[in-house]
């Protein structure tokens, strides 16, 4: 009911205390309440609302911080909510990205892209937070781009992880994480993989046929790993996902471009530009890295004039001589 009345929106001030007397009872959803209390502006409820800065569940904690600075209009404490994006509670991770969107905070945009969150939720956050950033000019594109170059590369070791395995894991283990619903333990297990297993691309590709066809988190995470682990036989299975897979498959149509790119075949190139005619501005700017990878800078001449002015952007900045450069000139 507290969550309908904050999407309805009301001024009456009856209403607004009787939910925030919901605030001394137990066995509420604190988060919920706090949320709706703030989107409704409700200033009364502050000094009740702080009492749940210092909760020791941190998803509640960390919406009474972002309330406490958005109805103080104090934002002093903002960096208390950032570090909550590598928090080991999977819901205080999520929350703070939408508590960082709520204070409409765009300068968490480099942090949130390096968060162990799903890529999807990240760049929801991100694409929101940079569009408030472009009007008010308050965020440098040189800024902009690095970070959506990292959330959409997306490569383990540019993350920070939320968790550590105490010793080397078996790859069972690797393997089993992947396919994880909390997408941190995917990212440690990615990053492990690399780590410890870079030969292990038949036994991942058994385990991707067998597993992943309708974990729509496992399929972007082993395609992305294949790239990353340069397992040629996948070449045929990422031009299939990139051109061919529906709307279920966005991320996976992103980490087949990565992949792609990552896998130095240069034939693939074609396929990237084709998609560069997708409408969904993540997977444009997937191929644009991609085939900025393969040393192709023709994909930013088509993009230099497009309609959304993040892809315009990247089309119209100078190809990367960073990370991904250095790894082709070394030949790796």
């Amino acid at each position: 009911s507290v969550w309908a009345i904050g999407e309805i929106g009301t001024s009456n001030q009856d209403i607004l205390e009787e939910i925030a007397q919901l605030l001394e009872k137990e066995g509420q959803i604190y988060r919920v309440i706090i949320q709706t209390l703030t989107k409704l502006n409700y200033k009364p409820a502050l000094a009740r609302i702080a009492r749940f800065t210092e909760s020791e569940d941190s998803a509640i904690a960390c919406a009474a911080i972002a309330a406490t600075c958005k109805l103080s209009g104090d934002d002093n404490q903002v960096h208390r909510i950032i570090k909550f994006l590598n928090d080991k509670n999977i819901h205080a991770r999520r929350g703070a990205i939408q508590d960082l969107m709520d204070l409409e905070y765009d300068l968490a945009i480099p942090d949130i892209a390096a968060a162990p969150v799903s890529q999807s939720l990240r760049l929801r956050g991100m694409r929101f937070l940079a569009d408030q950033a472009q009007e008010k000019r308050t965020v440098d594109d040189s800024v902009m781009e690095s970070s959506f170059d990292l959330a959409i590369w997306d490569h383990p070791q540019d993350l920070t992880m939320a968790y550590e395995y105490p010793q080397k894991p078996s790859l069972e283990r690797v393997i089993q994480d992947l396919y994880n619903t909390d997408f941190a333990y995917c990212y440690l297990a990615s990053k492990a993989m690399l780590d410890f297993y870079p030969n292990a691309g038949e036994i991942l590709k058994k385990s991707f046929d067998e597993n992943a066809q309708e974990d729509y988190g496992a399929h972007y995470h082993i395609i992305k790993l294949f790239g990353w682990l340069k397992y040629e036989p996948a070449y045929d299975l990422f031009v299939d996902t990139l051109l061919n897979l529906g709307d279920k498959f966005v991320k996976s149509r992103i980490a087949a471009a990565i992949s792609l790119g990552n896998l130095g075949n240069k034939q693939a190139i074609p396929h990237l530009k084709a998609g560069l005619e997708s409408k969904v501005w993540k997977l444009k700017y997937a191929c644009l890295l991609a085939l900025d990878y393969l040393g192709d800078s023709s994909g930013r001449a088509l993009c230099a004039n497009d309609s959304d002015w993040l892809i315009q952007l990247k089309g119209k900045s100078y190809p990367p001589q960073g990370k991904q450069g250095r790894e082709v000139d070394q030949g790796d």
